[in-house]
């Protein structure tokens, strides 16, 4: 016997597993198979809920970066494995490449001051010209 309910028959498991079906296969949020698993409206003293919540958002970027700095200096960190640092220009470059670093990569650190050694993705990101969190130690 495989079936592995023996309280029901198989037409009723079938029913069970069609309840469910939704939740189980991740369909779109709010997706029920029954409209009667709907849930309930907020009540008329309730608030709606929202996927956002009110108020000012807050982000993960330290002051003085925004999340489009942030994001950019850890694209250049994806390309430059610590293995390599500390590292000069020409030795930054050539391991970028060799991690198939995109053309803009490529493009930031040949414009680094020839002669300078790098010890983090941060000094390297501050010789381009960018700032760095600030430290409140």
């Amino acid at each position: 016997m495989e079936r592995g309910n023996a309280k029901h028959g198989p037409r009723l498991d079938d029913e069970m597993a069609k309840e469910v079906e939704g939740q189980l296969e991740g369909g779109p949020a709010g997706s029920r198979a029954e409209p009667w698993h709907e849930p309930e409206p907020a009540g008329e003293d309730q608030p709606q809920s929202t996927a956002v919540p009110d108020g000012p958002r807050r982000g993960g970027a330290p002051a003085p970066l925004t999340g489009e700095d942030v994001e950019a200096r850890s694209q250049l960190g994806r390309y430059l494995p610590r293995s390599v640092l500390p590292a000069d220009r020409g030795r930054l470059r050539q391991a970028a490449e060799e991690m198939n670093a995109p053309d803009a990569v490529l493009r930031e650190l040949a414009a680094l001051p020839e002669g300078q050694q790098f010890r983090t993705v941060s000094e390297v990101w501050a010789a381009l010209g960018h700032h760095n969190e600030e430290h409140r130690w």
